[in-house]
This record gives structure tokens, sequence and C-alpha cells, in this order.
């Protein structure tokens, strides 16, 4: 009788737990974030749910069994696992990466709000630090060369300074932001992107042509808005060093911290050194300007009641940086017998914003810089001094289907150097300042659930050009499934040219400045059509396309002189015009394989016309093409990115008919290739080469290396060279003949450590 009820009680709670009901909790993130509205299916059964705004799901009603639990959303690589009911955890945790998260990117850069790029009547690009992670480099400048339609110029051989062009517009012409606030412009144009601790990036924002209706002068050609990281989302630590095959040691750290229970800050530190002179092409300079770089970035974040921002970060930057002839050393400073291009900077930055304590949503936005230069270019000197304060206040309302923006902004220049720039009447020193103050306005329509049309307009008064007026039209349309975005932006832009710091190397000399006119701000109309396409398979895969036709017509560009009299700088307006045009395109796909690809292409024209005859702008290709290509080997944790960059011929700066240079450079490419391996979740090592093709330009760019103090040159009574059995070709020393980097193949080997 015993075993008969033993064998029933068995045989009882068999049945009962095979019938009974289980629930399965668990949460989905992304970089380690909540993901809202992801689907999680139990396979097969018809059971399933969706995350909450914190990423929770629950599943009940589960009967005992082995299931295949999947979790998918848009964008994103599916996830599946294998369980088993009631033996697996009852709470799981998921990790999904991203196929692309462009289509739903947070942007500010297009209209001055936080609205997703979808959102957005402007055209924004965005790139992640991921994307620069496949081509690490010591800065930012160099980083931007895989950017499709924008290229770091290198505008001298010798001491390496440069600029950023957006579709062939020089420097000048492209704004500077490093979290919306416009603080890197005149001489810090190079320096400005060097020394951004690149751990502390959360994405890169560019915009492609004028946004001056927001942004004012000097946002012609486009912007590129800096993005720091949130701290609330910022790692805890995060080290980044790497070295390479000539020596060069690269080193970020970027630590969060906690005061109290409202204020967290975020401390980067960057270090760039390279101290080993290289000279593969022969022609007795250094290759590679040499440097000691120190940067330094503090960012503090406060929670107020009701959510109101409040932001306050700085940045200071110390380099020591020269190039020259080989046999160079600091007792050479400033003097005539060996040649070396020695520069000293100093600069420092402080930004932030501050939402009122007021009904609405009102902000006050601020930046403030100095920047301090101690240079020898040979044995002449360039001592400046930069200050630029900036203040802006804006409000916005939405009231219906208007979204309207209203703004005030004024902003403050000082310069002074030690050249005939600032000197009044040749002897007393008249330093430059300029007052902007400005409003602006603009309002987004929405005309229907898919359909949005943005206007807006900008009235500065410059303290020496008068009243600059500045409107823009936008209209954006998008596609029931949201897959398709077409968009119309038609825009009018204006820059005051700021002649003493845009050509501050020209002035280092005793050249006269001479203006042959009262210079007028330059004007500009743009037109472009973008058209967005986002492609989603069943499988997961993903296919984007992003084309747009551009154009640009300027009236009143300010073009200096240098070749009339080389003793003289000589600015004018052009008397005719100036065309920028061209189309690009976009591709990016990402499939469950791991295969990645962004590619892209920009076909433009970029030409100068004055008293009737056309010509093509110096140092402008007609065809560029960039290419990110990875792949991930799953299996082993190894990751694999080639990416590299091609460009068509470029017409360069000769000194005169007898120079023997070319007159255009060939077709050029550097292309990388890079390893990356995963040491668990703290630990990532990564190496490879840069420049696989050791391309570099030719020996001879450097003019007249052998004599770099013209001491051997003769000019006649107006200035002009005359040619001698020694210089047969008229030349004078010239290092601004320089299209591509002179640095060749070299490996490269780095470490990263993130405690999130």
């Amino acid at each position: 009788m015993s075993k008969f009820v033993l064998l029933f009680l068995c045989t009882f709670i068999y049945i009962g737990e095979s019938i009974a009901q289980h629930s399965l909790e668990g949460q989905v993130l992304v970089d380690s974030q909540p993901l809202e509205f992801a689907n999680v299916i139990l396979k097969g059964t018809g059971k399933g749910g969706v995350t909450d705004s914190l990423g929770f799901f629950q599943i009940n009603d589960i009967p005992a069994g082995s299931y295949q639990i999947q979790v998918s959303r848009i964008g994103f690589l599916t996830e599946s696992i294998q369980v088993k009911i009631p033996d697996t955890k009852t709470k799981l945790t998921f990790e999904l990466k991203e196929l692309d998260g462009s289509l739903d990117e947070v942007v500010v850069s297009g209209t001055m709000q936080e609205v997703s790029k979808l959102d957005s009547p402007v055209p924004v690009e965005v790139y992640r630090a991921a994307f620069f992670k496949a081509n690490p480099t010591p800065s930012l400048f160099e980083s931007l060369q895989n950017v499709n339609g924008v290229r770091p110029q290198i505008n001298c051989n010798v001491c390496n300074t440069g600029d950023i062009h957006i579709n062939g517009l020089e420097g000048p012409y492209t704004m500077i932001l490093i979290d919306g606030m416009p603080i890197v412009s005149g001489l810090a144009t190079v320096y400005g992107l060097t020394g951004i601790p690149q751990s502390l990036i959360d994405r890169i924002e560019v915009v492609k042509g004028p946004a001056s209706t927001l942004y004012g002068s000097e946002a012609v050609g486009g912007l590129i808005n800096v993005i720091t990281k949130r701290t609330e989302v910022a790692p805890v630590l995060a080290a980044d060093a790497f070295v390479t095959g000539w020596g060069e040691v690269n080193a970020d750290l970027g630590v969060k911290s906690t005061f109290g229970k409202s204020v967290q800050s975020l401390t980067g530190l960057n270090l760039f050194w390279y101290d080993h002179p290289i000279d593969n092409n022969g022609d007795g300079f250094t290759d590679l300007t040499l440097q000691k770089r120190f940067s330094l970035f503090q960012k503090y974040q406060v929670q107020r009641k009701a959510g109101r921002v409040f932001t306050m970060a700085g940045r200071y930057v110390n380099e020591d940086r020269w190039g020259g002839q080989m046999e160079w050393t600091e007792q050479d400073r400033g003097g005539d017998k060996i040649y070396g291009e020695s520069i000293r900077t100093r600069r420092w930055e402080a930004f932030g914003t501050y939402q009122l304590p007021v009904r609405g949503l009102v902000n006050f936005q601020y930046s403030l810089n100095g920047h301090k230069q101690d240079s020898f270019y040979g044995d002449i000197p360039y001592f400046a001094d930069q200050k630029i304060a900036f203040g802006q206040l804006t409000w916005m309302k939405e009231a219906g289907k208007n979204n309207l923006l209203l703004g005030a902004a004024y902003r403050y220049t000082y310069y002074d150097d030690n050249t005939p720039a600032t000197a009044q009447n040749g002897t007393e020193n008249f330093p430059s300042e300029i007052h902007l103050p400005g409003v602006f306005a603009q309002n987004e329509f929405k005309i229907s659930q898919n359909q949005s049309l943005l206007g807006g307009i900008r009235y500065d008064y410059n303290s020496l050009h008068g009243n600059i007026l500045s409107p823009r039209l936008n209209y954006k349309l998008v596609s029931e499934d949201k897959s398709t975005v077409f968009r119309l932006s038609i825009g009018n832009g204006f820059r005051v040219a700021n002649v003493f710091t845009e050509d501050h190397a020209a002035l280092t000399g005793a050249r006269e400045v001479v203006f042959a006119e009262e210079l007028a701000p330059e004007r500009s109309w743009n037109t472009n059509l973008n058209l967005v396409k986002k492609v989603y398979s069943d499988r997961g895969n993903y296919f984007g396309f992003d084309g747009s036709v551009f154009y640009t017509y300027f009236t009143n560009r300010i073009v200096p002189d240098y070749e009339t009299n080389p003793n003289q700088i000589i600015y004018a307006n052009l008397d005719g015009s100036a065309v920028s045009k061209g189309i690009s395109l976009n591709f990016d796909a990402a499939w469950n394989s791991g295969f990645k690809v962004l590619a892209g292409a920009t076909l433009m024209d970029v030409s100068l016309e004055d008293d009737g005859q056309k010509v093509r702008q110096l140092l402008t290709e007609r065809f560029s093409g960039v290419w990110t290509i990875g792949y991930q080997f799953r299996k082993i944790g190894i990751s694999v990115d080639y990416t590299g960059n091609v460009y068509s011929p470029m017409r360069l700066p000769l000194l005169g008919e007898l120079d023997d240079r070319a007159e255009y450079s060939p077709w050029w490419s550097i292309q990388n290739i890079q390893l990356t391996k995963a040491l668990g979740e703290k630990w990532e090592v990564y190496g490879g080469v840069k420049n696989l093709l050791n391309f570099t330009p030719p020996a001879n760019s450097i003019a007249r290396a052998f004599d770099p103090f013209d001491k051997n040159v003769v000019f006649d009574g107006q200035g002009q060279v005359i040619p001698t059995p020694e210089n047969p070709k008229a030349l004078t020393f010239d290092p601004t003949y320089v299209f591509a980097p002179n640095q060749g193949i070299r490996g490269f080997l780095g470490l990263r450590f993130t405690i999130l």
C-alpha cells in the first residue's frame, strides 16, 4: 500500500510540474543603456513582449520546456539564446549591437535644438566615436580624413599647420564647435582639433553648406560640432594609448567623478610626443613636425530642479612644435644659419550652458578663449595674442504645429601681433577689435505628419562692415515607413575675413599689407538637395544611401594676392564670382555576419572667375573617395578594419612660369589596416599598418630647400626674382607646395582599458 501511495505522489508531482506556468523576466540594453520598444518573443509559442522605457520585459504563463528566445529591434543585430524552463534563471540580460543608429541619432547642429536626425530639416552627418577607432590618430584633425567631402589640408611642409576643407572650401569657411560653442577660429583652426581627449568624444556632427543663420560668420562652407559625452553615460574610466613605428606616442585618459548628489564631472587628459627627426625624402628637412603636446579637459554637469541644464567645461592646450633642417636645435631658434620653424602655443577655453529658472525653455550659452603664439619662421619672429568672447541667449517654444527659436548673440574678437598687420601708420601698435552683436529667429512648421518647413533669418552688425542679413529655408519630407527622407535647403551665408589670422604665416615677414579697397563681407547663396534611403532586410541586414547635390555661389570673395609684389599682400574683393558645386554619395551597410561597409564619394568643381577668366581653385580635388570596411570574427573575438581615401589631381601653387615643379598633383591614396582583439570586458588591444601604399609627395616639394634664407637669390628693384646661373628657375624658398602628408608607411600598436 505504501509503495502505491508513493508512486501516486510522484506521478502527481510530475504532472503538476509539466502543466505549471512560469514567468521569464529580463532587460535589453545597448551600450549599457536601456533600450525601449525591443521585441522579445519565444519562437514557436506566440508568446512575447515589448521592453518598457527602462528596457525591462516580462513574459508570463510559460509551460516548462526548452525554447529559443529572440530579441530584435529595427536597426540592431538580432540576438537569440536557448533557454530551459524552469532550469534557466528567470531574469536575463541582453546587450544588442547597433547596425546603424544614424536614422534616430540625436543632433543639435542643424537647428540648435536636440532632435533626432530623422526629424531634423537640415542634413546632418553624424560620426560616432567608434567610427574614429577604426583608424586611431593623435588628433581629430587627422581623423576627419575618412569623412566624405571633408579633407584635412596641410598648408606647410615645414610646420605642418593646416585647416579643414568642406566640399572644397578652405579652412576659414569652416566653423569648429565644441558642444555647440564656437571656440575654434582664426589662429586656432589647427590647434582646436588637437588635444581633445578622444575617449570623451560622443560624436562628431558635420553640416555642409552655410549655417550663418544660426552661427554667424565663418560658417559659410559648413560646420563641425564636437559633442563630448554626457556625464551620466560616460564610463568611469577610459584609457587609450598607442605608439607608431616612427616613434609617435599618444595617450588619452578619461575619468568620471561625482561630487555629492548633484554634481558629476568628466576629466580628460591627452599627451602626444614625437621627438625623432626623420628625412626619408632626402631634402634635408624633417618629413614630420616634431611635437610635444599636453591638453587638459574638464567638464561639470550639475543636476538641477525640474531637469534644468547647467554645464561648464574648459580646456587648456600647451604645445611646442618645430620642423626644419635636420640639424636644427633649440639654440638655432630665431637664427639665420640653420632653418627651423618653431611654434609654441598656449591656449585656454571655457564654455557652458545655463538654463534660466523661468517658465519656458530659455538658455544662456557662453564661450571664452585665449590663444598665445610664440613662434619663429627661420629668423622672422611672429608673436600673436588672440582673445574671443561669445555669449548667446535663446528661447524655444512649441505651439501647436510650430517650433519657434529666438536668440540674441554677441561676439568680441581681439587680435594683436608684432607684424605690420596691426600697426598704424607703420609705427604705432594698433590691435584689431571687432564687435559683432546679432539676433536671429527660426520657426519649424509641421505641415503634416511627414512634412515640415523651417525658415530662419539672422541680423548682425559688424563694427567694421556694418549691417549683415542672412536668411535660410529648409523643407523635409519623410515617407510613411520613415525609411526615405528628402530635404531641400536654401541658405545665405556671410563671412567677414579676418586677414590678420587667416594668413598669419604670410604676415610674419616685412610684407606691407595693402587693401586695394574697403573690404565688403563675403556673401554666398547655397542650395542643397539631400535624399536618404534606409533598407532593412528580413534577416536583419541593413543598407543605407545618403546622396546630396550642392551648389554655392559667392560674391565679394576676398582673395589675397601674393604674386603681384612679393613684398606686399594685396587684399581686394573678387570682381567676379566663385562657385562650389558637386554631388556626393554615402553608402553604409551592415550584415548579421559581422561585415560592415561605410563608403563615400564626392565629385565637385570649385572655381574662381575674375575679369572674365575662370580658374580652378588651388589645392582642390575634383574627385575624392573614402571608405571604412570592417569584419568581426566572432568565434575568435577579432575585428578587422580597412580604411582609406583617394583624391584626384589638384592644382598646386607655383612660384612662376619658370618653376619646373608639376602644376598638378598625381592621383593619390592613403590606406590603413587594423586588427582589434577584446581581452575580457575591460581590455582591448589593437594594431596595424598606416599608409599601406607608402605614398608621399615628390621630394622636391620644398623649393630651394638648400637655401632656406634665400641668401643666393637676387631680386630686382620691384622685389621680383631675377634668374641667375645659380638660380635659373627664379625660385625662392617655398614650403607651401604641399597636398599630402610626407609621412610614409608605419606600424602602430595600442591598448584600451574601460570601466563602465
